[in-house]
């Protein structure tokens, strides 16, 4: 049920960001198992897509990690505070990415629940990339990690949604990309409530 880094290589990041939808992503920290349902996504088009950190071939400390081969975490501090757990996607050196931006909690909800110091029936526990990471114990150590290693991994357990459950909308948070900004690149599911806000359009 862990998908292979031959997923992962997929050289089309808008299907994977659709396709990652309902699949879940595990940790496993010191014996602390947690996992969540994927409800919401965003691409990024790598050296061609303004929003992406790797546009117009940047390369840098923090991102390299995006040049590496599909199928490893890129992890990076957004605003010195919320650590952003993204998937490295395609083949080496074509820096796409998929970044997880909301998970409905599924195991280790209680673990969850200290992390965040919340009820898991909160939303807001698991809402938003900065908020999974934390409940799901994703920091800066996990960048570069194996998606298919044993501390962090992504399953396929059955869970489709349909076409109509599915919204793609503009990326939030990328006004700085101009045109690219409009691109309707962010992915959720329907009426989730652990989605992110706005969750309708």
């Amino acid at each position: 049920m862990k998908l292979p880094l031959s997923y992962y290589a997929n050289q089309d990041v808008l299907f994977l960001a659709q396709d990652l939808l309902g699949k879940i992503l595990f940790t496993e920290i010191n014996g602390k198992k947690t996992a969540g349902i994927i409800v919401e996504t965003e691409a990024y088009s790598g050296v061609y897509d303004k929003a992406s950190h790797a546009y117009g071939g940047r390369s840098t400390n923090r991102t390299e990690t995006l040049y590496d081969h599909g199928g490893i975490a890129y992890v990076y501090l957004c605003y010195g505070i919320h650590h952003l757990f993204n998937i490295v996607s395609s083949v080496k050196d074509e820096p796409h990415a998929v970044l997880i931006r909301a998970v409905e909690p599924l195991v280790g909800k209680e673990i969850m629940e200290d992390r965040r110091k919340m009820q898991v029936s909160k939303a807001a526990i698991s809402s938003g990339p900065g908020s999974l990471a934390k409940a799901l114990g994703i920091d800066k150590s996990f960048n570069k990690k194996d998606l298919t290693g044993d501390e962090i991994w992504i399953e396929d357990q059955g869970i489709i949604y349909n076409p109509d459950e599915v919204i793609a909308s503009p990326r939030i948070g990328v006004a700085y990309a101009q045109e690219d900004a409009l691109l309707p690149w962010r992915f959720f599911v329907k009426g989730n409530k652990y989605v992110s806000k706005p969750n309708t359009i």
